[in-house]
C-alpha cells in the first residue's frame, strides 16, 4: 500500500509484521483515545496515520482480550441503516494502561534511535 506524502510523493505504509504485533496495542488504545469506536473505524484510522492496513481478524481478537482485561468497555449501537455495531470505549483502566505504555515505548524508541544512531563501532569480540 502506497500512503500520500506532503508534496505528492508516495511512501510505503507496510510495515514488517513484528513491528506492528509489537505496537498495535498500544496503537488501537490510542485510536480509543478520544472516545468510543467501532472496529472498522479503527482499522480505518490507524491506515489513515500511516500504519498500513489492518486486518479485522486481527484487530478484533486484540478488542475481545482487552475487553476481558477491563481495558474497553463494550456497547451495541443500532445501525442507522443497516445492523448494529459494537462500541468500544476505554476505560478508566484502558486509559492508565495506555499512559503508561505510551511513557515506556517512548523511552523504548529513544533508547533503541540513539542506539542506532550512534557512530561508535559495536563490539564483535566477547569478554
Amino acid at each position: 500500500m502506497q500512503v500520500k506524502q506532503e508534496g505528492g510523493g508516495e511512501q510505503s505504509s507496510e510495515w514488517p509484521s513484528d513491528w506492528m504485533r509489537a505496537i498495535l496495542g498500544v496503537l488501537t488504545l490510542r485510536a480509543l483515545e478520544p472516545g468510543p469506536s467501532y472496529g472498522y473505524a479503527i482499522i480505518a484510522d490507524l491506515e489513515s496515520h500511516g500504519m498500513g492496513a489492518v486486518k479485522g481478524g486481527t484487530l478484533y481478537p486484540l478488542l475481545t482480550r482487552y475487553e476481558s482485561a477491563g481495558l474497553v468497555a463494550v456497547e451495541w449501537r443500532p445501525g442507522e441503516a443497516g445492523p448494529g455495531r459494537k462500541y468500544f470505549s476505554l476505560t478508566d483502566l484502558g486509559r492508565s494502561e495506555l499512559e503508561r505504555v505510551r511513557a515506556e515505548w517512548s523511552r523504548f524508541t529513544s533508547t533503541s534511535t540513539e542506539y542506532l544512531s550512534s557512530t561508535t563501532p559495536v563490539r564483535t569480540d566477547t569478554p
